[in-house]
């Protein structure tokens, strides 16, 4: 693939208020969309501007420099002021970027689009970058509305806006409280990641006691070995973790920064910390060689470092020693049960603890991977019977393979719920098995009071847990309870918690669309493509934002691309044959329908979904059918039902199905 780095101009355009207009008036809106982009490609063509994407209703483009894009940005904005009016917004930015494939990435694109986002309909707002281009210009006008720190961006950007007759000029109050959360075209930058809602004021002040964990460099001959190196650096964050005085950034945002050259203050402020450890790990039969340094991401001074030749049986006094140094140097007060949590119940079985690590590490991967981390945790707790963090990975393992439709969820329920249990008796003080427990008793059991009992008490033992949060808040408080405002607040912790994983953005833009906030669940998903494009729950949470938007050419598109990188999975198919009803495109929609009929004669297919399918094609018996299957099934996602949007309101009116949702029990909740 070619790529090209280069200067540019960067504009980011939208229409203020378009989704609203759609539900009012979707003619007019589409008339709007149209003139939108007649007036966009006339006046690029006059100025040399090159249209990137556009994405619903709006556009990137970039110019060769800031005098013929701010000209083309003015006579655009002039223009959608005549009737009919298009309440457009634009932003400009002057950055690097790098082309490859028609498609821009780097960090000035991501400026200019929280730059874009600050603005008000018939306003067009530069940085000051591109300010500085015009200063022999004396044509252009321009005024400050403020300097922001925007999230993940290392410098203060003044932004100005251009003042002309017939232009809007935004108010610095009405900027004030605007935060940096709206619908990108799924765009990347190399090193910062991206923010959701990065509100326009200077940071929080970073911690004293914070700390990340940076993954372990394998130094081991064998690549395979590095799970090994994973596992050291969680394993100490785990340790860690019980320390209530110190800010640790998450497993998953830390080990974002795995195998990449980037500068120790950037991470700091990404992550929110003022020390990172990073260290290196080789393994060579029975003997380590570990290496560990906590560094200043200020100064880059090292506060500690130490070498250790050990063998294999002594790698918990290593993780040990080195989460004790830790806490000594960053002049933590151990006090109590504080002090005791770092020392260790039970020595697992080094053979045991090589197979847990193993296990987590192809967990975390998702996806058909779950499956071979599940045979490594059952190799563990049949090695090490009293090794409790095996078992709570194992009851996690048995609940992704049937949240994800691996396996019927009552063929492996109950072995989950058994492992969960186990944990709790060897260890009662981990979180984790309160927490697989929570989910157990909430998409198996459905019974809602243990269910919430479990989450809360995960929490309470270690409220920097984001698994707890996402949970809870997702399968609990929205798909059941239907208590969007309080699922919100968890989704929101989760990702303080966590705030570079893609999955973490995934559940949290589920929470928001359950709760019919498709916009900002759209913003949530590209977020979160922005750190992984190759996030599967990303991309069909966006997907389904678009459907939700009637936005269905772009969801058909999104649910391709998520067929391509899962393998055709039931979910993405599904969620296409839902949107090419809603289009009219029946004829496609059973082609699709038949492929997973033909394909659940071989496999497990889960029939939650399949019923949807069913009821938008019209066809109630099949779907009432498919409904029955998943009821015996425990098909978790027969909880979306009662509040998602893709069953036909006359299905969800029937007494049948009111009859369904009796039988499982759902507790009063708001009416959608």
């Amino acid at each position: 693939m070619a790529t090209q780095r280069q200067l540019a101009a960067i504009l980011f355009t939208d229409i203020e208020g378009y989704t609203a207009k759609m539900q009012e008036d979707e003619q007019a809106a589409l008339h709007l969309k149209d003139r939108h982009r007649e007036v966009l490609e006339r006046e690029h063509n006059k100025f040399d501007g090159r249209i990137i994407q556009y994405y619903g209703d709006g556009t990137v483009s970039i110019f060769p420099s800031a005098v013929q894009a701010v000209q083309c940005a003015l006579i655009m904005q002039l223009d959608f002021q005549k009737q009919p009016r298009v309440p457009v917004r634009m932003g400009l930015h002057l950055g690097d970027i790098l082309i490859q494939d028609g498609d821009v990435f780097g960090d000035g694109v991501n400026i200019a689009a929280r730059i874009e986002s600050l603005g008000v309909s018939g306003s067009v707002l530069l940085s000051d970058k591109v300010v500085a281009e015009l200063s022999n210009h004396p044509e252009f006008i321009t005024r400050s509305v403020g300097t922001y720190q925007f999230k993940n961006v290392l410098r203060e950007i003044e932004v100005y806006a251009l003042s002309h007759d017939g232009l809007i000029m935004p108010e610095n109050d009405s900027l004030s409280g605007k935060t940096v959360a709206r619908t990108q075209s799924p765009l990347s930058s190399e090193a910062n990641a991206p923010s959701v809602s990065a509100t326009l004021k200077k940071p929080d002040a970073v911690p004293k006691k914070s700390i990340a964990i940076l993954p372990f460099v394998n130094m081991s001959n064998d690549p395979e070995q590095e799970y090994f190196s994973d596992g050291m650096a969680e394993e100490i964050l785990n340790a860690l973790t019980t320390m209530q005085d110190l800010k640790i950034a998450g497993r998953t945002s830390s080990f974002q920064f795995k195998g990449k050259n980037i500068d120790l203050r950037t991470i700091g402020a990404q992550l929110g910390v003022r020390t990172v450890l990073e260290g290196s790990v080789r393994k060579q039969g029975n003997r380590l060689r570990i290496t560990a340094q906590l560094i200043n991401v200020e100064d880059g001074f090292h506060l500690w470092s130490e070498r250790y030749e050990r063998d294999m049986d002594d790698i918990f006094a290593i993780q040990d020693e080195i989460a004790l140094a830790i806490t000594n140097k960053l002049r933590l007060t151990l006090m109590g049960v504080e002090e005791q949590r770092l020392i260790r119940k039970h020595i697992p079985n080094s053979t045991a603890y090589d197979l847990y690590l193993k296990g987590r590490f192809y967990i975390n991967r998702r996806g058909a991977a779950i499956a071979q981390g599940l045979q490594h945790l059952k190799e563990a707790v049949a090695i090490d019977p009293e090794f409790a963090l095996a078992h709570a990975g194992l009851a996690d393992a048995y609940l992704l393979l049937a949240f994800y439709g691996i396996v019927p969820p009552v063929s492996v329920m109950f072995q989950a719920k058994a492992s969960a249990e186990t944990a709790l008796r060897l260890n009662p003080d981990l979180c984790e098995p309160y927490c697989s427990l929570g989910f157990y008793y909430t998409c198996c059991e459905w019974n809602w009071s243990k269910a919430e009992a479990s989450f809360l008490k995960a929490i309470e033992i270690n409220p920097r847990y984001p698994q707890a949060h996402f949970w809870y808040g997702l399968v609990l408080l929205s798909w059941v309870k239907g208590d969007f405002t309080q699922a919100e607040e968890q989704g929101l912790i989760g990702l303080k918690l966590e705030p570079l994983s893609a999955i973490c953005y995934a559940n949290y833009g589920g929470i928001l669309h359950v709760a019919g906030k498709y916009e900002e669940g759209l913003a949530v998903c590209d977020a979160g493509l922005e750190l992984d494009p190759n996030s599967f729950l990303c991309r069909i949470y966006r997907g389904n934002a678009l459907a939700a938007l009637h936005r269905h050419e772009e969801a058909i598109a999104n649910y391709e691309l998520a067929l391509r990188m899962s393998n055709r999975h039931p979910f993405a198919l599904n969620a296409m044959i839902i949107t090419k009803t809603h289009m009219g495109d029946y004829e496609s929609a059973r082609g699709l329908m038949a492929e997973i009929k033909s394909r659940g004669r071989q496999e497990y297919i889960p029939s939650a979904l399949t019923a949807v399918s069913a009821a938008n094609l019209d066809e109630p018996e099949e779907a009432y059918a498919y409904l029955e299957k998943a009821f015996q099934e425990k098909d978790s996602l027969l909880l979306t039902l009662k509040y998602e949007f893709w069953l036909p309101k006359k299905f969800k009116e029937e007494a049948r199905f009111q009859e369904l949702l009796g039988r499982i029990g759902f507790p009063a909740g708001v009416d959608r």
